[in-house]
């Protein structure tokens, strides 16, 4: 059964991409959200694309393009599925190719399966209850043979092999606040040799998930949408997405507002620079 449910969002997150792609390649318009975000037709595609797979499971869907559904209902469940269907619009405008398609199955408040596709690259992340893995060139052998064994055969398990001594802090290309700058600096004072590398969407957490980044702090809120996914990979793969205010407690969902409070990302500590 969680084969198959995997083997679901792997296809609904590929199927979305092939969507977003036609859009990235027009002339396309941008219009505004209410909280003055960007939104394209690429959005709304791919949610609709997805949204119709998710559908066909047993579980209620929470999409950042879909309905909202009243926290009073919401906090009765114990299984649902969480989904931001264009993460990174503001790179998708900007054409950067640092977005991504992200679905994560949430049980109990926790991410135990997650989905994060980038179109641009054709690159696959996902995980289950039995690790994270990556897979590049990733449409055509989701196409020919789409099982969760032959996914993982042709993939790279994560963490995967270190590749830079610096001790490396991966922060957001669009959301750099004043709180962020403070925690480089104090971090730079604490190694010797620090690489700061930027990235869009949630290709941040792909990067801790990998082992290629030693932390990745975000401050100021984030909705559920934006970590679920790549929660639930990072955790596969070993590593930890704690408050930053209460290292102690990891990230949970489902909350009244969909809202993360302040976050650090931290991989595998057999990956970590000491």
């Amino acid at each position: 059964m969680k084969h198959q449910l995997l083997e679901k969002i792997i296809r609904a997150a590929i199927e979305a991409g092939e969507a977003i792609m036609e859009v990235y390649a027009t002339d396309f318009t941008v219009d505004l959200k209410s909280d003055n975000s960007p939104l394209t037709k690429a959005d709304m595609m791919a949610n609709a694309i997805i949204t119709k797979v998710l559908e066909t499971t047993s579980y209620p869907v929470v999409s950042e393009e879909g309905r909202p559904t009243s926290f009073h209902i919401r906090e009765s469940w114990t299984r649902f599925w969480l989904v931001d269907p264009l993460d990174g619009t503001k790179e998708f405008v900007n054409r950067n190719g640092e977005f991504s398609v992200n679905i994560a199955l949430v049980d109990n408040k926790k991410p135990v399966m997650g989905v994060i596709y980038a179109p641009v690259t054709d690159t696959l992340y996902f995980s289950d209850e039995e690790g994270a893995w990556k897979l590049e060139h990733a449409q055509g052998v989701v196409i020919v043979n789409g099982s969760i064994s032959n996914l993982k055969l042709q993939s790279k398990q994560l963490p995967l092999q270190r590749i830079t001594r610096d001790y490396t802090i991966v922060a957001s290309r669009s959301h750099l606040n004043p709180e962020t700058t403070e925690f480089i600096n104090k971090t730079k004072r604490e190694h010797d040799s620090i690489r700061i590398v930027s990235r869009g969407s949630s290709l941040k957490m792909c990067m801790i998930a990998e082992g290629h980044a030693d932390v990745y702090p975000r401050f100021g809120l984030t909705s559920e949408w934006d970590t679920a996914a790549g929660h639930a990979i990072v955790t596969a793969a070993g590593g930890k997405v704690v408050q930053f205010e209460n290292p102690d407690k990891e990230l949970t969902y489902n909350s009244p507002d969909l809202q993360n409070p302040s976050f650090i990302a931290f991989p595998s500590p057999d990956t970590a620079q000491k």
